[in-house]
């Protein structure tokens, strides 16, 4: 049976002037967060519209390899030297999983009664 990914996200506003800076951090970072136990993926995408504003989304197996294994380590530390001091506000760090890919529900559908007919 195949796992649930857990997709990390957060919106990183980057201090106006910083964004190149934090974008040659963020390449040195990524080897970092890319060497963690139930680390899978990620991605840093710059917005269009406000140049100083970033989506990360971080792929992780589970939410404690996350949570645990990589906020609670040593590598985390590195992380938050490099990267930290970029942001103005700090980000808020949210954690979502798959419901629905490609227009198919991951979940079993509701089918009202009189739709057997």
């Amino acid at each position: 049976m195949e796992t649930a990914m857990i997709l990390e996200v957060a919106i990183l506003n980057v201090r106006a002037g910083e964004g190149v800076a934090f974008e040659q951090a963020f390449s040195q970072a990524q080897d970092i967060i890319s060497s963690m136990p139930g680390y899978a993926s990620h991605q840093l995408q710059r917005c269009l519209e406000s140049q100083e504003k970033y989506l990360l989304l971080v792929q992780w197996q589970r939410l404690e390899d996350h949570t645990i294994g990589f906020r609670q380590s040593q590598q985390y530390q590195e992380w938050k030297q490099l990267l930290h001091h970029f942001y103005e506000p700090f980000p808020t760090v949210e954690h979502y999983e798959l419901v629905a890919t490609n227009g198919a529900i991951a979940v079993q559908p509701i089918i009202p009664p009189d739709a057997a007919r």
